[in-house]
């Protein structure tokens, strides 16, 4: 799997730097785990260029709330630190990639 798991701790460090998406998900949430194969697919395929995280809210809500995230499934790009863009809900493999491309 190409997905990491990152946290409150971590995050920070594990997002510096590059192209990263971040997947900020839940357990209970069924969108969340319609969007975790599109993810992890998407991971497989792109793994040379962006790095791919999840962050269980739940679990880790310091982060969650430091970047004001409302609804999941929130896909956060980040690029060398800042992030670039947000994208809520679920979305297609298509989409991510579109969206990614874009700061490639």
């Amino acid at each position: 799997m190409a997905v990491n798991v990152t946290t409150d701790q971590s995050f920070e460090q594990d997002t510096a730097k590059g192209l990263v998406l971040i997947d900020f998900w839940a357990t209970w949430c069924g969108p969340c785990r319609m969007q975790s194969p599109v993810v992890e697919n998407l991971s497989e395929t792109m793994a040379d260029q962006v790095s791919f995280f999840k962050l269980d809210v739940d679990q880790n809500p310091d982060t969650a709330k430091k970047f004001q995230i409302m609804s999941i499934p929130t896909l956060m790009i980040k690029k060398d630190g800042e992030v670039v863009d947000k994208v809520i809900g679920y979305h297609s493999k298509e989409q991510l990639q579109k969206v990614l491309e874009q700061y490639m």
